[in-house]
């Protein structure tokens, strides 16, 4: 990969330390009545950082000023246990003083390609436009151990160059469909942040870090073009890397 930030953290509230002082530091930099645009991912690692998150004492973030969109959603009911929005609700929303006008789901119990459709209008009705792309102050990424980040799979890396902000993703092994914002919106992003924990993520970060050849992963297509890439992991997921072993 090209420019990034590589942090890597002691336990999952150091994670959620350093999650949090990106967004009070976004925070501060607001003008008016302005919001701080939020993406969220699915998945274990980012469960276990919101809890930590929310665990934070009362007014260290101020939760009225962010609102929540979602980087991908398994096309489930929201209360099924693999709806991405349950989690966040479940380790997030539940514990935060955050106004429901601020959460904005991806609806995963709809008709996937009318949802999509639908998420792609909200997306540049309610976020800034940056070269006429929808544009996030912070995107929340995971990792997968097959190199797949949102809900764009190596057998349909394409999504990625998607000229839509959303699609509609089939999972290599379930089947099951899901939909997910693409690369045009995920790199039009001010800050995105890969959250990567464990020993089984070490090969895949090796790949993606040192530069060796990436091309066939979604994730190594996460660059930036008028932002920021972090990568906040733990000590297992750069196990691998030399200076970290």
């Amino acid at each position: 990969m090209e420019k990034y930030k590589l942090i890597v953290a002691p336990s999952n509230m150091a994670m959620a330390e350093y999650l949090s002082g990106m967004i009070t530091g976004s925070l501060d930099e607001l003008s008016g009545k302005a919001h701080l645009n939020i993406a969220v991912s699915g998945g274990a690692t980012p469960e276990g950082i919101f809890r930590k998150l929310s665990d934070m004492k009362r007014g260290v973030i101020n939760w009225n000023k962010v609102r929540l969109f979602w980087v991908d959603e398994r096309c489930v009911p929201p209360d099924d246990q693999e709806s991405n929005y349950r989690m966040v609700k479940k380790s997030l929303i539940e514990n935060i003083n955050m106004p429901g006008k601020n959460i904005f789901r991806i609806r995963g119990e709809a008709e996937p390609t009318a949802e999509a459709d639908r998420y792609a209008t909200l997306l540049s009705k309610e976020l800034p436009l940056l070269n006429n792309i929808p544009r996030f102050d912070l995107v929340i990424l995971g990792l997968g151990t097959d190199g797949h980040t949102a809900s764009i799979f190596p057998h349909n890396i394409s999504l990625f160059s998607s000229v839509a902000n959303c699609a509609v993703s089939t999972h290599p092994v379930s089947g099951q469909k899901r939909i997910t914002i693409t690369g045009r919106v995920i790199n039009n992003a001010a800050d995105v942040v890969f959250l990567v924990k464990g020993q089984e993520k070490a090969d895949i970060v090796r790949v993606l870090i040192s530069g060796d050849d990436y091309s066939e992963y979604p994730a190594s297509l996460v660059k930036p073009v008028n932002g920021d890439l972090t990568w906040l992991t733990d000590i297992n997921a750069v196990s691998l890397i030399k200076g970290y072993a």
